[in-house]
């Protein structure tokens, strides 16, 4: 199955990629900020025991937890900013990886990484991040964007190897699944301890300190409070109004931020890339992606 084209100029749809300019997702994926996003993505990830175990067993998270967060949004950036060519590519590394990452759980039920419930349940984090994180740093999303939004991502999740009729049919019928997971779909293992002790208190020198607490500040601030309750992570009102004025902080500075900086590399270079002036189709040379969110070392894929 090839990616759907963007629904305006469809001639340009293998320069453009999955999505396109004026897209919802290339909008708010753009935002490096949406990387203070990474360590709650991979714990909310984590809370699944299927794909607990994955990470348990094909990964080096402990060594390495938000390496291994922040390249895996990196194939998901590939994926959505990369022309078509590249795109596709990626995507058919990230399915290769995936079929090696299998076992069983710490309940001895088997899992898979190629299995559509554990690959709709770590583009869900994903995209719940993207838009919790844009909303609070970035601009107020009205319902209506993130039902486009949300219509958008399926081709992600058709890109991941997750069929359409198994991701939820609309954005209401998203957030019913993502409260049904929450309530029921969830349990916390040791390897989700684990990954929560490795992202909140990474081996870092002393001088990090400071990022340290501001990331784990928003790490454990944006986490769904009965998860966070769980975990027995500790917040309060005094928690809340600091999280509350760093996000105020950021939002009226992002716009003084130059492109540089605030926008991702791969959304730079789509940019450049349908900016540029019409040629002969060079073969794309945007690199490699990064590993899978269930450990491995690899990208995401979708069958052609």
């Amino acid at each position: 199955m090839q990616p759907m084209p963007p629904a305006h100029e469809p001639a340009r749809a293998d320069e453009w990629g999955l999505f396109g300019p004026g897209s919802l997702s290339w909008r708010i994926s753009r935002e490096s900020v949406l990387l203070l996003g990474g360590g709650r993505a991979l714990i909310l990830q984590v809370a699944h025991p299927g794909v607990a175990a994955g990470v348990a067993d094909h990964s080096n998270y402990r060594e390495d937890p938000w390496g291994r967060a922040y390249r895996s949004v990196e194939a998901a950036l590939k994926i959505a900013f990369g022309d078509a060519e590249t795109s596709r590519a990626t995507a058919k590394r990230l399915r290769a990886v995936h079929a090696r990452v299998r076992g069983n759980d710490e309940s001895g039920r088997p899992y898979s990484a190629l299995d559509p419930e554990l690959l709709m349940w770590v583009h869900a984090t994903l995209f719940d991040t993207a838009l919790l994180i844009y909303d609070r740093y970035v601009d107020r999303l009205s319902e209506r964007e993130k039902a486009d939004a949300y219509r958008e991502s399926t081709r992600m999740g058709e890109m991941y190897g997750i069929p359409r009729e198994r991701q939820p049919a609309d954005y209401a019928a998203f957030r019913d699944y993502w409260s049904a997971m929450l309530n029921g779909g969830l349990r916390v293992t040791e390897t989700t301890r684990d990954v929560v002790d490795a992202v909140l208190n990474p081996p870092l020198p002393r001088l990090a300190w400071p990022a340290i607490e501001a990331t784990r500040l928003v790490t454990v601030g944006t986490l769904p409070a009965q998860l966070r309750a769980e975990l027995d992570l500790p917040w309060g009102p005094g928690r809340e109004r600091l999280l509350t004025t760093a996000e105020l902080a950021i939002r009226s500075l992002l716009p003084l931020v130059p492109d540089l900086v605030r926008s991702v590399p791969p959304a730079r270079a789509a940019r450049r890339r349908v900016d540029a002036p019409r040629s002969p189709r060079v073969p794309s040379t945007e690199g490699s992606p990064g590993p899978s969110p269930f450990g491995g070392g690899g990208e995401l894929p979708q069958p052609r």
